[in-house]
C-alpha cells in the first residue's frame, strides 16, 4: 500500500556486542587507530575520486535514512551504489533490494569509500571506512533531532576509559572531533530549530545544514497517520513473529534511550511488571518495549508477562514501523519523541534519572520544553498515565495537542520528500570537503 514504507531490516541484523560500547571505548580506539587515519589520507590522495559513485553506510544496518537517499537516487547512481555491511544479514537485506554490498572492515570497504565521489552515513564515519574519507563529499544524516547534547557539546563525547574526562584528554579529544568534522560536507536538518543545535554540535556553517528535513522519518509523513497505522501493525506483528489477528486495540511503545554503557534504570521491578501486565489486559493493550540497540540491562522478565512484548533491534532495527503502529510512546530523552511527534499521538515522559543525566550527558534545553509539563519518575505514575491517556478523551486530547505543537516546532516538511531534497542538494552542490 506504501511502498516507501516497506520494512527495511531484516530482522536478525541486531548485533548484541554493540552493547559494550561507550564513549571512552570509542575514543581509545580512534587513538590508537590514529596511523591508520594517517595512512588512510595519504592513499586518497593518490587514489581518484569518481564522481558518479556514492557509497552507503548505517550502524544499525540496511535501513535509516541512508536507505532512504539511495532510493531516492536516479536509477543510474542508485544501481552504481555500494552498501558497506556489518554481516551476512545485512548483505542478505541488501541483496533484496539489489544494492551491492562490501564487507566493513575489509579492503574493498577502504576502495569503495576511498573511489566514491560521495559518502553517506548515518551515526559516524565508522559507518563505511573511516580511513578513506578524505576528499570526498561526506553527506552525515545523523539519526534523530537532538534533546541531549551529542558530540562537541557533550561532556561525555570526551571521555576515555579508566580516567575518564580529564582536561588533557578533553583538550586532545576536541581537537581530534573538530579537525575530524572538517570532513562533513552536510547535516540536513529537520528545522532551523534542529539546525542550530546541529550546528554547535558538529561545528557546521549554515551552508552544510540545509533545512531538507531528515530522510530517516520520511516513512512517516508520506501518507495520513491513521492510514500509516495499519503498516505499522503489521510491522510489528511480523517482527514479533505474531499473526496481526493477535494484536489488540491499542499499542504502546516503550523506547528508552541510551546511557552510555550504564544499566537503564527505566527497567521495570517485579511489582511493575505485574501491574502493567493487569493494566494492559484490563485495557486491551500490548505494551512493546524496544530498549536502544546499545542498551544495557535485563528485560528477560518481559517473557513472564503475555502483554508485555520484547522488541529488541535484531527483531525490528528500523523505530519508523513500531512509531507508525503504536497509539501511545512511552519515553524519556530519546529523539523518538520529535520523530513520533510527526504522527499527532500521545506520549508519556519517564526520566526516573534525570538529575544524574543531565549532568553528565547535559541537555539543550529544560526537560519541561520537551514534555510540555509534568514527567514521571516512577513506574506507579507511568501507569497512572497511561491508564488516564487509553481512557480519558480530554487527558489523551491535551497530550496529542502538545504532539502537535513539538511537530510544528521542529519539523519544516511533512512531505515525505526530505530524502530527495537531500539528494538534489547534494547534485547541485557537490563540493568535495577538505581537511
Amino acid at each position: 500500500m506504501f511502498p516507501r514504507a516497506a520494512p527495511t531490516y531484516d530482522p536478525a541484523c541486531y548485533d548484541a556486542g554493540m552493547a559494550s560500547f561507550t564513549f571512552g571505548t570509542g575514543n581509545l580506539r580512534k587513538l590508537l587507530a590514529m596511523p591508520l587515519y594517517v595512512v588512510g589520507r595519504l592513499a586518497t590522495m593518490a587514489i581518484p575520486r569518481r564522481a558518479d559513485e556514492w557509497v552507503f553506510g548505517c550502524g544499525t544496518g540496511v535501513g535509516d535514512g541512508a536507505l532512504a537517499v539511495w532510493k531516492a537516487l536516479p536509477p543510474d547512481l542508485r544501481a552504481q551504489a555500494t552498501w558497506i555491511s556489518r554481516n551476512g544479514a545485512d548483505e542478505e537485506a541488501a541483496a533484496r533490494l539489489g544494492l551491492r554490498t562490501v564487507r566493513r572492515g575489509t579492503a574493498s570497504a577502504f576502495w569503495r569509500t576511498a573511489r566514491s565521489g560521495v559518502v553517506v552515513v548515518t551515526h559516524g564515519f565508522g559507518d563505511v571506512c573511516r580511513y578513506g574519507l578524505h576528499g570526498a563529499y561526506v553527506a552525515q544524516l545523523w539519526h534523530g533531532i537532538p534533546f541531549k547534547r551529542i558530540h562537541l557539546d557533550s561532556p561525555a563525547t570526551f571521555r576515555l576509559p579508566v580516567l575518564g574526562r580529564t582536561r588533557t584528554s578533553a583538550v586532545l579529544l576536541s581537537w581530534a572531533y573538530r579537525r575530524s568534522t572538517r570532513m562533513i560536507s552536510l547535516v540536513p536538518a529537520a528545522s532551523p530549530a534542529a539546525a542550530r543545535r546541529l550546528a554547535t554540535a558538529f561545528d557546521l556553517s549554515p551552508a552544510q545544514l540545509p533545512v531538507t528535513g531528515e530522510p530517516r522519518v520520511d516513512v512517516l509523513s508520506s501518507a495520513p497517520p491513521a492510514d500509516l497505522r495499519p503498516w505499522g501493525r503489521t510491522a510489528i506483528a511480523a517482527a514479533l513473529g505474531e499473526p496481526v489477528t493477535a494484536l489488540p486495540s491499542s499499542v504502546v511503545l516503550f523506547a528508552p534511550t541510551w546511557r552510555d554503557g550504564e544499566v537503564d534504570p527505566t527497567i521495570p521491578d517485579d511489582t511493575a511488571w505485574a501491574q502493567l501486565d493487569d493494566l494492559l489486559t484490563a485495557l486491551d493493550a500490548w505494551l512493546v518495549i524496544r530498549p536502544h540497540p546499545l542498551s544495557v540491562g535485563d528485560y528477560s522478565a518481559a517473557a513472564h508477562h503475555p502483554r508485555v512484548k520484547l522488541l529488541t533491534s535484531d527483531r525490528l532495527a528500523d523505530l519508523a514501523p513500531a512509531l507508525a503502529g503504536s497509539d501511545v510512546l512511552i519515553t524519556d530523552y530519546s529523539s523518538a519523541a520529535y520523530d513520533f511527534s510527526l504522527l499527532g499521538r500521545p506520549m508519556v515522559f519517564f526520566a526516573p534519572d534525570l538529575e544524574h543525566y543531565a549532568r553528565t550527558r547535559t541537555l539543550y534545553a529544560p526537560y519541561q520544553e520537551l514534555t510540555g509539563g509534568p514527567w514521571t519518575r516512577t513506574w506507579d505514575e507511568v501507569i497512572s498515565e497511561l491508564q488516564a491517556v487509553l481512557t480519558d478523551e480530554e487527558a489523551r486530547a491535551a497530550k496529542e495537542q502538545h504532539s502537535r505543537d513539538l511537530d510544528r516546532h521542529w519539523h519544516a516538511h511533512r512531505d515525505g520528500k526530505n530524502a530527495a531534497r537531500v539528494v538534489q542538494h547534494i547534485m547541485t552542490i557537490r563540493r568535495p570537503a577538505t581537511v
